[in-house]
């Protein structure tokens, strides 16, 4: 069942898409230094098991994991293809992902599970057309996932995140948001890292590190992204991209499928 499809699947390159709530990485990857990432994010090792690392816990070897956001993790995977979906907190909440995880257990305040959703992942990876019905499947497999969260999120936080997410708004001040949705600075802030995971200020990073992914998605140099998304310059992206994700810009981002 987790044979590698004929035709290469090894010698594809590493898939990005970035649409809508959600934010998809299928590629192969060795390992990765300690981060956490401003969104929760879903890991499905595509062909077999990987090593994962929270902070103070030891090695374990999972087949899938949730990791809240604000967790900080280390991933070992030898080269072997990881799936990973961010899905940006919404009205689901922000362990919309963690029903992914089949017979979970909890350690160092993320999930790991032996089984869970990898089939429609791995179909993206193996597909060289995948950019064309990533969008549909993330949304699809999101859904379904979503509907069986239980910790909705705050609408005016809520909406604050969908106001981030958009690129003309990922450098938006915490004053501004607030006074949109009847809130003071500092009470939204408060609700904001109770109920997304994070601080305002460190999910702001993340909205506008995901917008200059996706512009390079869509084919633009990494000086242009940088700039566009509010980075000082490209140094100053590939610095956070490395703290973001634990690995150099230019092991997932060079080679892209488009």
């Amino acid at each position: 069942m987790n044979e590698r499809a004929a035709g290469g699947a090894d010698v594809l390159g590493p898939l990005w898409h970035v649409e809508g709530g959600h934010t998809l990485f299928a590629g192969p990857l060795a390992y990765n230094a300690s981060h956490a990432h401003g969104a929760p994010v879903y890991l499905a090792g595509l062909y077999g098991s990987f090593r994962i690392r929270m902070r103070g816990e030891p090695w374990i070897t999972c087949r899938t994991a949730f990791v809240p956001a604000g967790v900080a993790h280390e991933l070992d995977l030898g080269g072997d293809p990881l799936g990973v979906v961010y899905r940006e907190p919404d009205s689901d909440g922000s362990a919309a992902l963690a029903p992914l995880v089949l017979d979970a257990r909890e350690t160092g305040g993320a999930l790991v599970g032996q089984r869970g959703e990898i089939r429609a992942l791995r179909a993206l990876y193996e597909d060289r057309q995948a950019t064309r019905w990533a969008g549909a499947a993330l949304a699809d497999l999101s859904a379904f996932s979503g509907r069986r969260a239980v910790r909705p999120l705050d609408d005016r936080i809520a909406w604050v995140v969908s106001r981030l997410r958009e690129r003309q708004d990922s450098t938006m001040s915490a004053q501004r948001l607030a006074a949109s949705v009847g809130l003071s600075a500092s009470r939204m802030q408060h609700l904001f890292t109770e109920q997304v995971g994070v601080p305002f200020r460190r999910y702001r990073a993340w909205a506008r590190m995901r917008s200059a992914i996706g512009a390079i998605v869509e084919g633009g140099t990494f000086t242009h992204a940088a700039h566009g998304a509010g980075f000082a310059d490209q140094a100053h992206f590939a610095n956070d991209f490395r703290k973001t994700f634990g690995a150099p810009a230019s092991r997932s981002l060079l080679g892209i499928r488009r």
